[in-house]
């Protein structure tokens, strides 16, 4: 049987480990690669390494950043995706104060330590049931695995991303949008906003499930994956 190619993108100070579990699960159907989006500080360098990396014609399945980075993968190279998963991300840009937020944590990471994620910053990536426990410790290791440096160089890829929104009424591919029901940094709304903009878009919702879906629900996630990956 002919597997399909399978490219994931991860989010903010995330690796490979966040999509471990589904290039697992799905390997019978898929040939899955997992890009490294922490090289580089424009989106459209992320996007570009991602595309060399990648084969001629993939699926493309993409959380949080790694969003953005799909988005700008649609505006060089439309052609070579063959249908898209929108997992926790949105199209628009930055609120101001989170732009403020943002170059806050730049700033005082130039003058401090890296701490990754905090015990503290932990519920507002994931739901209130992962805190404590194997999800949050993951998440914890993940951030310090991809460390201060490549954090700043996201951080500053993510402020000057472009708006998305101009995009995704031309997209033509089968795409599915989800969004954990708890997810309080880009939240349902910002799915069902990607829903009604991409023609012919599905969306899921995760119950009891914060930002990272892939991680709080693998099995799920897996699931949804496998039935799109049929349409």
């Amino acid at each position: 049987m002919t597997r399909t190619p399978l490219v994931f993108l991860p989010g903010l100070l995330c690796d490979d480990a966040l999509w471990r579990a589904q290039a697992a699960d799905l390997a019978d159907i898929a040939d899955p690669q997992i890009a490294d989006l922490t090289l580089d500080d424009t989106i459209t360098a992320m996007a570009r390494r991602a595309l060399d990396a990648a084969p001629e014609r993939f699926a493309l399945a993409a959380l949080s950043m790694g969003g953005y980075v799909a988005f700008e993968i649609l505006r060089q190279a439309p052609e070579r995706v063959t249908r898209l998963a929108l997992f926790d991300t949105r199209a628009t840009p930055d609120h101001p104060d989170k732009i403020t937020e943002r170059r806050a944590g730049i700033a005082s990471l130039e003058i401090g330590q890296f701490r990754g994620v905090t015990t503290r910053l932990l519920p507002r990536l994931v739901h209130a049931s992962h805190v404590a426990g194997p999800v949050g410790m993951e998440v914890k290791a993940m951030a310090l695995r991809v460390g201060g440096p490549a954090f700043m160089r996201q951080q500053l890829a993510i402020l000057g991303r472009p708006d998305s929104r101009p995009l995704l009424p031309t997209i033509k591919v089968p795409t599915l949008i989800a969004v954990g029901d708890h997810d309080v940094l880009t939240p349902p709304s910002d799915a069902q906003a990607l829903h009604q903009a991409i023609p012919g878009s599905h969306l899921h919702t995760f119950k009891e499930c914060g930002h990272l879906p892939a991680l709080e629900q693998p099995e799920e996630t897996s699931q949804v994956l496998r039935d799109w990956l049929s349409w």
